[in-house]
């Protein structure tokens, strides 16, 4: 008992889609969407236990995490058709990282997220930032 009441004080839960997904998008995500963007929409539309946030692993190898301050916390996610492409859309609470943070480390992002994804990063709000993961149009060889 004891142990199930440690897990629950730890417990991440899911980050809700707002808006829920069209259908129109979610053919688009089984014909389009990369590995990497599916285990992201994974990881954080479940429960976690004995972590400190959703992506954290993610968000310290990318710098995200300031002088040992809280993370990034993704309060939203959303799915969208970008240009013909599959976007998932991570909205963020970062009141410790501002957008230059995340602009710097953009680069690395996209490195970290590809192959076949672009990066998009905007400020939303104060302290919002939305993370955009686009698919990349398939080059014809």
């Amino acid at each position: 008992m004891l142990g199930g009441l440690a897990l629950k004080a730890n417990e991440l839960k899911p980050v809700p889609f707002v808006p829920p997904t069209p259908e129109s998008v979610l053919s688009l995500r089984k014909q389009k969407a990369t590995q990497t963007q599916n285990q992201v929409r994974e990881d954080v539309t479940r429960y976690r236990y004995g972590q400190d946030a959703h992506l954290d692993k993610a968000l310290t190898h990318l710098g995200l995490e300031q002088l040992g301050e809280d993370f990034p916390e993704v309060v939203a996610l959303r799915e969208m058709e970008i240009n013909g492409n599959y976007a998932l859309i991570l909205e963020f609470d970062s009141p410790q990282a501002p957008l230059d943070i995340w602009q710097q480390k953009q680069q690395k992002m996209i490195a970290f997220f590809g192959p076949g994804v672009d990066v998009k990063i905007a400020q939303i709000g104060e302290e919002k930032i939305e993370l955009a993961l686009i698919t990349t149009p398939e080059t014809q060889s």
